[in-house]
This record gives structure tokens, sequence and C-alpha cells, in this order.
């Protein structure tokens, strides 16, 4: 329940509020109790505190102990008037939530498309519909919003690159999610 390098802290007393027991008919209490430490999350404070315990001895006996555990500040803590909480061990922490969906999900790719002019011969001008970070997409080339690319990609002289995965974007949205196949 303890460690080594918690130890080396001095805790300050701080009250915890104990949540009420409908069941056994108890309200809320408060117990003072250790401050070992505290963070601030991209959630709010959290504390971790020393309960006053008991444990069992394997000679049958009980001894006193304390039981450590994170609980959110101010919903389960109070101060306790005249203590200095300046000196408690304090962690800033830094957001997690986009570096999570970083990691999950990759690098974010520019969002859009870019058309590629394509010019054979004569007849009707030909493209390919490219992601704005293909290596294939030409530099320069004017960015098209979903609708703008949806309705370049209908004209029969358009391809969709499938090196950038321009396909697999915008045919579910041309032909329907009904479409997709394993293939």
């Amino acid at each position: 329940m303890t460690t080594a390098s918690d130890d080396a802290a001095k805790p300050v007393p701080v009250r915890v509020v104990l949540p009420a027991d409908p069941v056994l008919g108890h309200p809320e209490q408060e117990v003072v109790a250790r401050l070992w430490r505290r963070q601030q999350t991209e959630a709010g404070w959290r504390y971790l505190v020393g309960l006053p315990s008991y444990r069992d001895l394997e000679d049958g006996g009980v001894e006193a102990a304390e039981y450590r555990v994170w609980v959110r500040a101010p919903d389960h803590v109070r101060p306790v008037d005249g203590v200095d909480y300046d000196q408690v061990p304090t962690e800033h922490l830094p957001s997690t939530r986009a570096s999570v969906v970083r990691e999950v999900l990759g690098e974010r790719r520019p969002s859009g498309w870019v058309l590629a002019k394509v010019r054979e011969g004569r007849g009707p001008a030909r493209g390919v519909l490219h992601a704005p970070d293909c290596e294939e997409a030409p530099q320069g080339a004017p960015l098209l919003g979903v609708e703008q690319a949806l309705n370049v990609a209908e004209n029969p002289g358009t391809r969709l690159c499938t090196l950038c995965g321009c396909a697999q974007e915008l045919t579910p949205l041309l032909r329907g999610f009904d479409q997709i196949s394993d293939a």
C-alpha cells in the first residue's frame, strides 16, 4: 500500500469526505487523513491520501495501518484550518487526450482533396483526385472540400488515386456504403 518514495515526503493532515451509506443509514462523514501528493490533471485535482485503517497480523493480532488512495479534490477532501499545503509534492500532468488520439490514429492528414488535371489529346479534360499529402498531388493546386471533390469525382474522366487512399475515402460516399466489399 505504501512505497519508499512516498515515505520521503512529509505528509500533512487533510479532511477526507467519506460517502454516505444509505443501506446502513450512515450520513456522509469526514475523517482526518494524511495528504501525501497531489496531481493536477485535465479533469481536475487528484490527492493521494492515507486513510487510517487496521491490518491483520499473521499471529492473529491487529495493528494500525494506512490505506492510500487517490481521491478527487475538492469533491472528497477539505483543508484542515492552519495547515500549509504549499510543501505538498505537486505534479501538473500534461494533457493526454491529443497524444492518445495521435498515438491511436497517427498523425492527422490535411483535410480536403486536390485535382491533378491530365490533358491527353482531344476530348474532355481528365483528372486524378488526390489527398493533399499524396506524393502524386500537384503542388499549389486549390484544396477541394468534400462536396466539390464528390462533384469532380462524378465526372467520368476523373480517376480517384489509390496510392493515397482517396479512392477508399470517396468511393463509399459516391456509391453508398453498401458497395464496400472485402476485395
